[in-house]
């Protein structure tokens, strides 16, 4: 696995990558790094080039100025181009999938497929369900406290979750920056959406969609029905789905020719 740093608006990004070949990004989620994408993709790098970032204002890619689904598409587009890569797979994680989805949107020329994985936003005509914003709005709350006390606030949001999680969960903890941690909390909280409807932003996707749909309360159903609903060339997976990479790997080898 190599690491590398990149410069974007006058943000250092941090991002590891594994293989060769087409281009996957993968993007994680709210309050987590490129840890929780990884094994989404490590298992293909043996016929692709498998690319995980920190997210500005998460892991070590330390930024405590304002979010938007803009900037981090932009943030994406400037990897791409530090690794002169012209087009590639995107997908994303809960947050994550949100910036894929703004930067397939945003920059169709450079995008080759998407790649949705327990989306969370509906989009501007619909925003959040009323349980995304009670528990976002508690996430804030306790994040806010980091910058006086320390990002060891956080533990108890991770504590609930199935053992293997929860520890690698608590791991990453330990080089959050607490600046950063406040500004992606706030992001969150914020209910911004990267797209505006269905009819100006999920039916004007052109590229192949996999989608591993969501269920439960901060991933709902009927937010995957939106997308599957709508996205033209989408490829719908249960969210029982166990291996998630050997779904990806299926969807590029269907699309795409990887390297040999």
């Amino acid at each position: 696995m190599r690491e590398f740093w990149f410069e974007s608006t006058g943000v250092r990004l941090f991002a590891v990558e594994e293989g060769t070949g087409r281009v996957i990004v993968m993007l994680h989620g709210g309050m987590a790094d490129h840890r929780a994408a990884l094994p989404l993709i490590a298992p293909l790098g043996s016929r692709y080039r498998c690319i995980a970032p920190d997210l500005r204002g998460s892991g070590k890619s330390w930024s405590g100025g304002p979010l938007s689904f803009a900037l981090l598409a932009d943030d994406v587009e400037v990897l791409l181009d530090r690794i002169g890569a012209h087009r590639a797979v995107v997908g994303g994680v809960s947050l994550g999938s949100g910036v894929a989805l703004r930067f397939a949107l945003r920059r169709p020329a450079r995008i080759d497929g998407l790649v949705l994985i327990k989306p969370v936003y509906a989009g501007d005509e619909h925003g959040y369900t009323p349980q995304q914003q009670a528990t976002f709005a508690m996430m804030d709350a306790v994040a806010m406290r980091a910058l006086d006390e320390g990002v060891q606030v956080l533990r108890p949001l991770y504590e609930n979750l199935p053992p293997q999680l929860r520890d690698k969960a608590l791991a990453m903890i330990e080089g959050f920056d607490a600046a950063s941690v406040v500004a992606t909390s706030r992001f969150v909280a914020s209910g911004m959406q990267p797209f505006a409807s269905a009819v100006a932003g999920l039916r004007s996707l052109q590229c192949p969609t996999l989608l591993v749909r969501g269920n439960d309360a901060l991933h709902p159903a009927e937010v995957s029905d939106l997308y599957g609903a709508n996205i033209p060339d989408c490829t719908v997976l249960p969210a029982t789905t166990t291996d998630v990479a050997a779904a990806i790997g299926e969807f590029c080898d269907r699309h795409f020719i990887p390297a040999r």
